[in-house]
């Protein structure tokens, strides 16, 4: 079973100790081949891959994950592409579960009952549809499930406890929680003390189910979420990849570079 293999990776964790570590990367960025070779370098350290569907108007994140859209979208990519970049990865030595995160615009216009069925055709085990809000996604959701594929429910700091409770209810094995109000890679508002009080209250409500913090995670910061489930670095790996082109270095062995010392941060 496809979704199980997020349940896997927890897990596993859980038996080491630590917290998984998930890091997000846009599909196609800088080029189709570069974003395959990135993940097949950087899953060695990483326990769950999120991959990007690049949009022209991603909402809710920051510049830095913007600016690795609109690359993706000049070279080429498009969904067609991305699952083959999926597949392919799935082939490769470290063929970690694979969470697709994007808007729902990009999966209506390629139409829904297609995206599930090529989902589960390249290997995808979870979804996150950061503009498709709950009880609006419960349908969707349901598909998911039946097609053994996790959606992934969302939760921040302005969410009602009520709301939260009917959230975590309808949620499958991962729920996601935004540690701050903000669009991706702003720079911590709140403590790390603060977020993970927040994350607590969320943890004792869905016993028995994984629930990982992202938004504003970094190298200098990871360490302090230890005790979550897990924790999701994405802006930090846009800006790396900017970086190295500037620089004309290869964004890959710096990305390598980069979530090896992740890892070592979170044992």
């Amino acid at each position: 079973m496809t979704a199980s293999l997020i349940g896997q990776a927890f897990r596993k964790c859980k038996a080491e100790g630590r917290p998984a570590l998930l890091t997000y990367t846009v599909a196609g960025d800088p080029t189709k081949k570069k974003s395959l070779d990135i993940l097949k370098a950087i899953s060695k350290n990483v326990d769950i891959i999120e991959s990007g569907m690049a949009f022209s108007t991603p909402i809710a994140d920051g510049g830095d994950i913007q600016t690795s859209a609109h690359r993706a979208i000049q070279a080429g990519i498009n969904l067609n592409e991305t699952f083959k970049i999926i597949k392919e990865f799935k082939k490769s030595k470290y063929p970690r579960p694979v969470i697709l995160m994007g808007y729902w615009n990009l999966i209506l216009q390629f139409n829904e009952n297609k995206f599930i069925k090529f989902c589960k055709k390249s290997g995808v085990s979870g979804l996150i549809i950061v503009d498709l809000p709950h009880p609006e996604n419960k349908a969707f959701a349901k598909k998911c499930k039946k097609n053994e594929i996790t959606f992934i429910q969302l939760l921040s700091p302005t969410t009602s406890k009520q709301r939260m409770k009917q959230i975590i209810k309808d949620s499958h094995n991962m729920i996601y929680y935004i540690s701050q109000s903000s669009t991706t890679g702003g720079k911590l508002k709140v403590t790390p003390k603060e977020i993970l009080k927040n994350y607590n209250k969320i943890r004792n409500l869905a016993k028995g189910k994984n629930c990982v913090i992202g938004f504003g995670i970094t190298d200098k910061n990871i360490s302090k979420f230890k005790s979550a489930n897990g924790v999701v670095v994405g802006s930090l790996n846009s800006k790396i990849i900017t970086n190295a082109i500037k620089k004309k270095h290869n964004p890959v062995i710096k990305l390598d570079k980069m979530t090896r010392k992740l890892k070592s941060k979170i044992i």
